[in-house]
C-alpha cells in the first residue's frame, strides 16, 4: 500500500501546479549567492547545508501541502529530497533540472547562470 507521490516533478508540472491554484511550498535549496542572481516568485530560501535544522517546519508544512525542492540544475534537490523522505518527509520532491529547466522551459525572464 503505497501512495508515495513521484520523486521528481518537472518544471512544467509544477507550473500546472500553480496555475491551478494548487498549494504547493517552493524550496530552495540553493546558496544565498545564487538566490542573488535569480530566484522563483513565491519560493523560500532554505540552502541545503541548512535544510536538517528546518526538519520540524518542513515536517509541518508537508503535513499541508507538497514540498517543491529546487536548486540549480537538480542534483542538490535530489540529494534533500531523499533525505527528507529518509526522515519520513514523503510529501516532497525535486523539481527536475532545477532553476535552469524553470527558466528554459516555463520562465525564461528568469536569467540564467
Amino acid at each position: 500500500m503505497s501512495n508515495t507521490i513521484a520523486f521528481e516533478i518537472t518544471p512544467a508540472e509544477v507550473r500546472n501546479k500553480l496555475d491551478s491554484g494548487e498549494p504547493v511550498a517552493l524550496i530552495d535549496v540553493r546558496r544565498p549567492d545564487e538566490y542573488q542572481i535569480t530566484r522563483i516568485d513565491g519560493a523560500e530560501l532554505i540552502p541545503m547545508d541548512t535544510i536538517p535544522h528546518h526538519l520540524d517546519r518542513l515536517e509541518q508544512i508537508a503535513d499541508e501541502t507538497t514540498l517543491i525542492i529546487f536548486c540549480h540544475h537538480g542534483v542538490r534537490s535530489a540529494n534533500v529530497v531523499n533525505w527528507l523522505r529518509g526522515q519520513g518527509v514523503m510529501n516532497s520532491q525535486s523539481m527536475a533540472g532545477g532553476i535552469d529547466r524553470w527558466s528554459t522551459d516555463v520562465d525564461p525572464t528568469v536569467p540564467r547562470y
